[in-house]
Parts: C-alpha cells; sequence; structure tokens
C-alpha cells in the first residue's frame, strides 16, 4: 500500500490559515536546507491531493509558473497528477487533476490501493480535517511558523483523540521547524 503524507503549513497555535482564510503569517523565503528537506518529502510522490478551494487557487499559481521557485519544483507541482476532493465539482476544469467525491474514507482507501509511489496532501482545512479525524494519514510533516494567530482555521479536527509517534522534529534556518508524526494505530 502507498504512503499517505500531509505536508501543511501551521503557526505554533495550530492554525493552517487566519479565519478569513489569512496566510500572511508563514515564513518566506525557505531556506535551502528547507527547499532541500521538502525535495526529499516529495521525490517518491507520483500524486498529490488537495481539496477544492485550496485547488482553485494551489493548480493555477503553479501552472502560471512562479518565478520565485526552481524548475524542478515547478515541473513536479505541475506534472503531478492531482486529485480535487469535492462534492460540489463533476469533472476537473484544471489539466492533470481529476475529480472524486462521495466518502472520504472509501476514495483515499481506494486511491492508496493503485499501484504507485507515495500520496501528499497540501489542503485545505476541510480536507486535513477529515484526513486526521479519519485517520487515512501515514505520515503528518506540520511545517511550524514561529508566529502565532490566535484563531482561524485549525490544523485538527476540533473533535475525536488521537495519538501520534513522534518521527523527527527539524529546524531549519528560516525558523520553520517541521514536525513529524505517525499516527498510533
Amino acid at each position: 500500500m502507498r504512503t499517505f503524507k500531509l505536508q501543511v503549513q501551521t503557526t505554533i497555535d495550530g492554525y493552517m490559515c487566519g479565519p478569513h482564510g489569512e496566510m500572511d503569517w508563514m515564513s518566506h523565503p525557505w531556506s535551502s536546507d528547507l527547499a532541500a528537506y521538502v525535495t526529499a518529502l516529495t521525490d517518491p510522490v507520483d500524486t498529490i491531493v488537495l481539496g477544492r478551494k485550496l485547488a482553485e487557487g494551489f493548480i493555477p499559481a503553479w501552472a502560471a509558473r512562479p518565478e520565485h521557485e526552481t524548475q524542478a519544483a515547478i515541473d513536479k507541482m505541475n506534472n503531478t497528477p492531482k486529485v480535487v476532493i469535492s462534492d460540489s465539482l463533476t469533472e476537473s476544469p484544471w489539466d492533470n487533476a481529476t475529480v472524486a467525491g462521495g466518502d472520504l474514507t472509501a476514495v483515499i482507501t481506494e486511491l492508496k490501493s493503485r499501484p504507485g509511489g507515495d500520496i501528499i496532501a497540501y489542503g485545505g482545512a476541510t480536507l486535513v480535517a477529515g484526513l486526521i479525524a479519519h485517520e487515512l494519514l501515514d505520515e503528518l510533516h506540520l511545517f511550524v511558523n514561529p508566529t502565532t494567530i490566535g484563531a482561524g482555521l485549525p490544523v485538527f479536527p476540533t473533535s475525536g483523540y488521537q495519538r501520534f509517534a513522534p518521527a523527527g522534529a527539524i529546524p531549519f534556518d528560516c525558523g520553520i521547524t517541521v514536525l513529524k508524526y505517525a499516527p498510533k494505530r
């Protein structure tokens, strides 16, 4: 079975964005040591999972070939097939992306059972909370930015109890610390 990873930016107080989607708290630019970590994390990935709201910004942003990114990162993001989780879309408006709706557990279980490399999810908040609540992830890579915002959309569901095993903590030169966890099952 394929490994399903989560890579998500978070504040120290556990939010992935402010109450209105604000993301101005993120640390930029990333240092070369963090960029190398991301490259190692994504090298074995051959499928990206996104929520619809995030996909609406994520896919066009990478398609525009952002000049602050390396060509290798741009090619990886544009060439890797994407699965957009949505119950409101019936077909994908984007190249190299399919839409999957319905029962989240069934969708992800079927995706993980396919042959291939690793799968990575980047969000958004509703998708991430659902993946965690339904215990569908194999690894969590929390990119903790040295900021608190006091309110917003939390990374973790607001109900439920889960235990995680620490699998590493790495501080990077830009101030971000990646906390890696695996669910205890």
